[in-house]
């Protein structure tokens, strides 16, 4: 792989869709929506999906920012679902890139402009970086481990080498708090699996459509994640646990986006990670019950297919989509 493009030159001009998925979180979601609307690099539009709010949410969106692409479904699909919905949208109405962003996420004002800056940097013979993850830090400004992308195991050191010239890291997997991919590679790999509802979905998508290409973090990029509490994934879950032993079992068993040695290495990290979420739950039964739960789902079913799950709830997905978001 070479560098990028020759210095001086004009990147060609690039349309970017925001896509945000929000569920009864009004005053999350105007704090982020104001946040795009003020980005330095505004994106061309926006696309908020609301997985059936019932705190008046559709309302403040229509009243407050009329120009936003209001999907409201009718009923509550999750996060993977709602991602799912709002990319297949975007996608439809025609965009070169996806900007993905959770509803209690706020950019700060150069988000955008420094993850395109970053993709063109980091542009080589291949082509760009598939996708470009933001730096996500909590309240207080501390990097938030909840959201850190999983750094790519045996970079080749060319690969290496372009991300660290374009002052950013390689990566394996993204979260959706705040990540830049490439339309064409989602339309080429597909959508989010939306059966996943919440938990492992962005983690899924992001190593299936990284498997074999480029993917970087960009920490001049920055996101605040509001949650209530700073922790990571290994927090107690209570009975949502449930989804994270299902949907890692789906992951393991089925997704296209791992390597076998893969599998075996995050695997082993999943194991240690929920040995930490039993010794620091406060409710350990809570926990078995839906672990049990968890492992009887996925050993004995999988996913439905996005496509015939989203249009339960009046999007259409190509059927090509449907065959590779499976």
């Amino acid at each position: 792989m070479t560098g990028g493009p020759a210095e001086g030159a004009a990147a060609p001009a690039v349309s970017v869709t925001a896509v945000v998925v929000t569920f009864n979180r009004r005053a999350l979601l105007e704090e982020a929506l104001a946040a795009l609307a003020a980005q330095s690099r505004r994106p061309d539009r926006v696309v908020v999906v609301d997985n059936a709010s019932s705190d008046g949410t559709a309302e403040a969106v229509a009243d407050g920012f009329p120009d936003t692409d209001l999907l409201v479904l009718p009923r509550n699909i999750g996060g993977a679902g709602g991602f799912g919905a709002g990319m297949a949208r975007a996608l439809d109405a025609g965009t070169d890139l996806l900007w993905l962003l959770d509803d209690d996420t706020v950019p700060e004002p150069d988000a955008l402009r420094e993850l395109l800056a970053a993709r063109d940097r980091a542009t080589a013979a291949d082509g760009p970086p598939a996708l470009v993850a933001s730096r996500v830090v909590w309240t207080d400004g501390r990097d938030h481990p909840m959201n850190t992308p999983r750094a790519k195991p045996r970079t080749p050191p060319a690969e290496r080498e372009i991300a660290e010239a374009a002052g950013c890291m390689p990566v394996r997997s993204a979260s959706f708090v705040s990540v830049l991919v490439d339309a064409a590679s989602v339309r080429e790999r597909g959508l989010p699996v939306a059966d996943y509802f919440l938990w492992n979905d962005d983690f899924e998508f992001t190593t299936r459509l990284l498997r074999g290409r480029r993917g970087v973090l960009c920490p001049r990029s920055v996101v605040v994640h509001k949650t209530k509490e700073f922790g990571g994934a290994d927090a107690d879950p209570g009975d949502r646990f449930f989804y994270e032993v299902r949907n890692k079992i789906w992951l393991f068993s089925g997704s296209p986006g791992l390597a076998p040695p893969e599998r075996a290495l995050y695997a082993g990290s999943t194991l240690r990670r929920w040995t930490r979420t039993f010794a620091g739950s406060g409710d350990r039964a809570v926990l078995r019950r839906a672990m049990l739960r968890g492992l009887r789902d996925g050993l004995l079913t999988r996913p439905k297919p996005t496509a015939d799950l989203l249009r339960e709830v009046g999007v259409e997905v190509p059927d090509d989509d449907e065959r590779r978001s499976r």
